[in-house]
C-alpha cells in the first residue's frame, strides 16, 4: 500500500483457525488503501475467503486486530454496524446472498436495517439499481433472474449500503466474456463514484488488466505490490499455484526483440496488442 494513504480498513498481526483445524492465516498485516483497485489472488485453500471475511467483520481474528479509520473495531453491535456501513462483502455465489422475493426487496434490506427513513432507503435502492444497470429488474422475482443478473443484484444490495470499500469474491466467475466486460464497466463506474473495490480472483490476466495493486497469498505469506510488476514474477505465481499472466509475458517478449522500450507499458490484452501493432 502507498504509505502516504491512510488505510480505510487494516488487519494487524491477524490470525485465524477454524474449530478443530490448523491455522488458516497467521500474523497477517493487510491494509486497504482508499481509491485503489486491489486484486487478491491465491490458490483454493490459501485463505482468500477467510481474509475477506475478517476484513468485513464476518469472522473475528483469533489473534491480532482489525482497524477501521485508525480505530480498532469492537465486535459488539455498534462496532460491527460501523464496520459494515464502511465495508461490504459480496460472496461468490449470489444464491448465498439473495433471499427476498424481488430485486427491490432484496436491495432495500440492508438500508432498512440501518433504520433509515423510507425516502432515504428508496434513494439508495434507486441509486444502487442504476449503478448496476438493473433498474428494469426492480420488480423481478429473484428466482427468475439469470446468473449474471443475480450477480448484479447481489452487488446492488451491497452498494445500497453506501460502503467505502466493496469486497467481491470471484465476481466474474460463471459469467461469459460479455458479462465479464459489462461487470467491469459497472466496477469502473463504482470506482469513479469513490468506492474502493477489492476483487478476489484466480484470473491473473484480469488482475493485471484491472487492478492498481495486487496481493498474492502463498504458503510463505502474502506478497503485496503494484499489480503489473508483482504479477510479472513467474516464481511468485508458481509458488501461489497461479498460471503466468499473458500481458507481462508478451511485454517481455516485445522488449527482448527491441519492439518495446524498457520503461514502456506493455499491452494488457489481445485487443490492445492488435491496436498497438
Amino acid at each position: 500500500m502507498n504509505p502516504s494513504l491512510n488505510p480505510v480498513v487494516e488487519l494487524s498481526g491477524a490470525g485465524y483457525a477454524y474449530e478443530d483445524g490448523p491455522a488458516v492465516l497467521t500474523g497477517v498485516d493487510f491494509a486497504i488503501a482508499p481509491g485503489r483497485a486491489l486484486a487478491l489472488l491465491g490458490r483454493n485453500g490459501s485463505g482468500k475467503t477467510t481474509l475477506m471475511r475478517l476484513l468485513s467483520g464476518g469472522l473475528r481474528p483469533g489473534a491480532g486486530s482489525l482497524w477501521l479509520d485508525g480505530t480498532e473495531v469492537s465486535y459488539d453491535r455498534a462496532g460491527l454496524t460501523r464496520l459494515r456501513t464502511s465495508v461490504q462483502l459480496v460472496v461468490q455465489d449470489p444464491d448465498d446472498q439473495l433471499f427476498a422475493a424481488s430485486v427491490e426487496q432484496d436491495v432495500s434490506f440492508g438500508p432498512m436495517n440501518l433504520g433509515l427513513s423510507a425516502p432515504e432507503v428508496r434513494a439508495r435502492v434507486d441509486a444502487a439499481l442504476a449503478a448496476l444497470d438493473i433498474t428494469r429488474l426492480r420488480d423481478r422475482p429473484t428466482h427468475l433472474l439469470s446468473y449474471g443478473q443475480r450477480k448484479r443484484a447481489a452487488i446492488a444490495g451491497a452498494v445500497a449500503m453506501a460502503p467505502r470499500v466493496l469486497i467481491l469474491d470471484e465476481p466474474t466467475a460463471g459469467l461469459d466474456p460479455d458479462g465479464q466486460e459489462r461487470l467491469l464497466d459497472v466496477l469502473a463506474g463504482l470506482r469513479a463514484s469513490g468506492t474502493t473495490v477489492v476483487m478476489a480472483t484466480h484470473d491473473v490476466d484480469l488482475a493485471v488488466r484491472w487492478a492498481d495493486d495486487a496481493a498474492v497469498l502463498t504458503p510463505a505469506g502474502i506478497r503485496f505490490g503494484p499489480a503489473e510488476a508483482l504479477l510479472s514474477e513467474p516464481a511468485l505465481l508458481t509458488e501461489a499455484g497461479l498460471r503466468q499472466a499473458w500481458s507481462p509475458a508478451v511485454a517481455a517478449l516485445l522488449r527482448a526483440h527491441g519492439l518495446l522500450a524498457p520503461d514502456a507499458p506493455g499491452p494488457r490484452n489481445p485487443e490492445a496488442l492488435a491496436a498497438w501493432r
